[in-house]
């Protein structure tokens, strides 16, 4: 049975890798955030978004690369990749909105829509829902939104001050950009040519109410690796979940 909605799914990504990773040092001494891998899966964090990608029916990806770009080009060239990649440096930074600007004048459809990552986010949910969520609302832009858990123990309390349980690390009663985006055709020009896109261009949209919030599904995994302390995080859920 035919897919209505197959034909206004993207086919094509950028992903963001050009950020310094201060806070994942010593890991990032040398080679960029992305390419840190995670404990006991022999594969760097890029390797597994693309995979992700290419599971959600993307076929071609642009990289923006900055910080050591060289280091992920040269696995690039001899990883089994499952989609068609090709980076862009950025020479100077341009800042999230403008590397994403920058990184878009390559896709090789522009007339089409688009999805971007941040290359330090690991997750698995169906972008496929995302994007029809997206086009569903006739959105320009779709910000996919998680609920990371709080690293600290919580407590609940009744009315009179008395403290009634204690929850371990549990989620966060707000959602959080979760670094995931589904982007229309006509996104690419509202982007900063230098500068972020979530001071500049998303205030306007959501203004216009043409922003949405795409909630990740809950049991869906998703983690940004920002620490090393992310990392052997990862690892513990990545076994749990026999992944």
């Amino acid at each position: 049975m035919t897919d209505p909605n197959a034909a206004s799914r993207p086919t094509q990504a950028v992903i963001l890798a050009g950020g310094q990773g201060s806070r994942l040092r010593p890991y990032t001494d040398d080679r960029p955030k992305p390419m840190v891998e995670i404990p006991g899966t022999g594969t760097p964090i890029i390797g597994h978004q693309l995979v992700w990608l290419a599971e959600e029916g993307v076929t071609d990806v642009v990289i923006s690369c900055g910080h050591l770009a060289e280091v992920l080009q040269d696995w690039l060239k001899t990883a089994d990749l499952p989609v068609r990649v090709q980076t862009v440096i950025e020479t100077e930074p341009l800042g999230r909105g403008g590397g994403l600007k920058y990184a878009a004048a390559r896709l090789p459809h522009p007339d089409r829509a688009w999805y971007a990552t941040n290359g330090d986010i690991w997750t698995r949910f169906s972008l496929r829902d995302m994007a029809d969520f997206h086009t569903g609302r006739d959105a320009v832009a779709t910000v996919a939104l998680a609920r990371p858990r709080i690293p600290w123990g919580a407590v609940q309390t009744d009315g009179f001050g008395h403290i009634t349980d204690f929850i371990e690390a549990p989620p966060s009663t707000f959602e959080i950009n979760a670094g995931v985006y589904v982007f229309s055709p006509a996104f690419a020009g509202l982007l900063p040519e230098r500068g972020d896109h979530e001071r500049t261009t998303f205030p306007t949209l959501a203004r216009e109410l043409r922003l949405a919030g795409f909630p990740i599904p809950q049991g869906a995994y998703w983690r940004a690796i920002d620490t090393a302390k992310d990392l052997t995080e990862a690892a513990k859920e990545l076994a749990a979940l026999g992944r």
